[in-house]
C-alpha cells in the first residue's frame, strides 16, 4: 500500500495514495469513529452542486482561471453523478457544524481536479481545497443551503408518493362504497358505516399531508449563500453574493432566492423544525391507518377479520400457515422513527447558540432520514398493502348484526331509554336488535326493516321518518 503525506496546522498524517480525501477528512474519520452511518449522500451531492456553482461564479469574476474552474466543475459533476461515494465516510454525527463534511467535499473535488489537470492527489499547489474549491464560501452558508436543496427535492418526491397513496385509498373508497361494516369508537360498537367511508377518511388525511408538504417548500427556498461564516458576507464580494444565488437557481430550477437577512438563515434552524413537524403529522396519519388496517384484518378467526391484507410472506417459524401484516407493521415502525427524529431535530435546533447552531449535522441526518423513510414506506404501503386489500363481507355483516349498533336508529321512534332497554336485552339474550324488536312487538315488521335498513343508517337523517 502506497501513502502520501499531508500537513495541516496540527501536524502530518499519512494517507493511502488512492484516497481522494485529505488530511481534514482523515482526522474527522478518526475523531468521529462511531461505526455509525455516514453523511447522507444526497447532502454530499448538493454540496458538490454548490461547489460547481461557486466555480462558475468565481471563473466569471476572474477569481479562478478557466482551467481550474473547469476541473472543479468536472469533479463536482462526477460526484453529483454518484462517483466517489466511497470517499464520503465521515459519521453523520459529528462536531463542527458540518465543517468536516464540507472539507471532505472540498478535498475530494480538489484531488480529482488535480488529476484532471495532470497532477497528483495531495498536490494542492495546483488546485487547493480551501483557496480554490471553497473560495468565497463557509461551511455555514453552503451546508444549510445544501440541506435546503436536498429537502426540497425530497419533499417533491414525497408529495408524489402521497398522491399515489391518496389515489389508492380513493380507489378503495369507491370499490367498497356499498359494503357495510360496524363502526367503532373507543374500540366499542358504535354505528354502522360503509367500508369505503373509512378509506375515504384516510384519503382526506393524506390529502392534508400533501398540502402541508407543498406549502412548506416556500420556506426552504430562502438561502444564505454568500453570507459566509455568520451571515455578514465577509470574504464574499457583492457581485459574488448576487451571482451565486442566480447560478444555483439556474442549476436547480427550484425557485431559490437570496434571504433578505442571511444572518437569520445562518443561525436559526426553525424552518427545519417546521418541516419535521409536518413530516411528523404525516407519520401520525400513516401510523393511524396502518394500525387500523392491522386491527380490521386481525384473525383470521380470532380477531376482527373484516378485511384481508395482501399476503406477502410467511409469518412464523413455529406456527404453520400464519401470515403477518408485515407491510403495515413496517410502515408503523417508519412512522415511529420519524416521530423520534422530530424530537431529535427539536432538541438540536433549540440547542444552537448565538450566531451558529453546532448541531446542524444531527438536524440534517434526522430530517433527510425521515424524508427518505417516509417516501419509501408510503410507496410500499400503497403498492404492497392498500392496492391488494379485500373485504370479508360476510364477517362485516355478521359483526354488525350481532352488535347493538343499529339501536341508535330507534331513538327517534322509541326514545333513548326504551332503545337502551332493547340494546341491553339483545346483548343479554344473545339476540339481534331485530329479533328483540319483533319479540317485543312494539314496531311492525315492515317498519323495523325500514328503520334498520343498513344502507340508510350510514347517511345523514332519521331512518323511518
Amino acid at each position: 500500500m502506497k501513502y502520501r503525506v499531508e500537513k495541516d496546522l496540527i501536524g502530518e498524517l499519512q494517507i493511502e495514495e488512492n484516497r481522494y480525501y485529505g488530511i481534514n477528512t482523515l482526522r474527522a474519520l478518526d475523531n468521529f469513529n462511531l461505526q455509525s452511518k455516514s453523511v447522507n449522500l444526497k447532502l454530499i451531492k448538493e454540496l458538490a452542486l454548490i461547489k460547481k456553482a461557486a466555480a462558475i461564479v468565481n471563473k466569471k469574476l476572474k477569481k479562478l482561471s478557466h482551467e481550474k474552474a473547469m476541473a472543479i466543475i468536472q469533479a463536482s459533476e462526477e460526484i453529483i453523478d454518484g462517483k466517489f461515494a466511497d470517499q464520503f465516510l465521515i459519521s453523520a454525527y459529528q462536531g463542527g457544524a458540518g465543517t468536516s463534511t464540507n472539507m471532505n467535499v472540498n478535498e475530494v473535488i480538489a484531488n480529482r481536479a488535480n488529476e484532471i489537470l495532470g497532477g497528483k492527489k495531495g498536490d494542492y499547489q495546483i488546485v487547493h481545497p480551501l483557496n480554490d474549491v471553497n473560495m468565497s464560501q463557509s461551511t455555514n452558508d453552503v451546508y444549510p443551503t445544501a440541506l435546503r436543496i436536498a429537502a426540497i427535492r425530497m419533499l417533491r418526491e414525497l408529495s408524489n408518493s402521497l398522491a399515489d397513496l391518496q389515489e389508492e385509498l380513493q380507489k378503495k373508497e369507491n370499490e367498497f362504497s356499498n359494503i357495510i361494516r360496524l363502526g367503532r369508537t373507543q374500540l366499542m360498537d358504535a354505528l354502522p358505516m360503509m367500508v369505503g367511508q373509512g378509506f375515504g377518511a384516510y384519503a382526506q388525511a393524506i390529502a392534508r399531508d400533501r398540502w402541508r408538504v407543498y406549502k412548506v417548500e416556500e420556506r426552504l427556498r430562502q438561502i444564505n449563500l454568500g453570507g459566509t461564516a455568520i451571515g455578514t458576507g465577509l470574504n464574499a464580494t457583492n457581485k459574488y453574493i448576487f451571482l451565486i444565488t442566480d447560478v444555483i437557481q439556474d442549476l436547480t430550477g427550484l425557485g431559490l432566492a437570496r434571504a433578505e437577512f442571511p444572518m437569520d438563515i445562518t443561525q436559526n434552524t426553525d424552518v427545519f423544525v417546521e418541516v419535521s413537524g409536518l413530516l411528523k403529522a404525516c407519520a401520525v396519519n400513516i401510523l393511524k391507518i396502518s394500525n387500523d388496517l392491522r386491527l380490521l384484518g386481525s384473525g383470521p378467526r380470532g380477531g376482527f377479520g373484516e378485511i384481508k391484507l395482501p399476503e406477502v410472506q410467511a409469518g412464523s417459524t413455529i406456527m404453520p400457515g400464519k401470515i403477518n401484516p408485515v407491510i403495515a407493521e413496517m410502515v408503523a415502525q417508519v412512522a415511529m422513527r420519524v416521530i423520534a427524529n422530530d424530537y431529535a431535530i427539536t432538541m438540536a435546533s433549540s440547542s444552537g447558540q448565538l450566531e451558529l447552531n453546532a448541531f446542524t449535522p444531527l438536524i440534517a441526518e434526522s430530517l433527510l432520514e425521515s424524508l427518505e423513510l417516509l417516501n419509501n414506506a408510503i410507496k410500499l404501503f400503497g403498492e404492497k398493502c392498500i392496492k391488494g386489500i379485500k373485504v370479508n363481507e360476510d364477517r362485516c355483516r355478521e359483526n354488525l348484526e350481532k352488535s347493538s349498533a343499529l339501536v341508535a336508529a330507534l331513538i327517534h321512534h322509541l326514545g333513548y331509554d326504551k332503545a337502551s332497554e332493547i340494546a341491553k336485552k339483545a346483548l343479554s339474550q344473545d339476540k339481534t336488535i331485530k329479533e328483540v324488536l319483533k319479540k317485543e312487538n312494539i314496531i311492525s315488521d315492515s317498519k323495523i326493516e325500514e328503520i334498520l335498513n343498513p344502507f340508510e343508517v350510514t347517511k345523514p337523517g332519521i331512518p323511518g321518518k
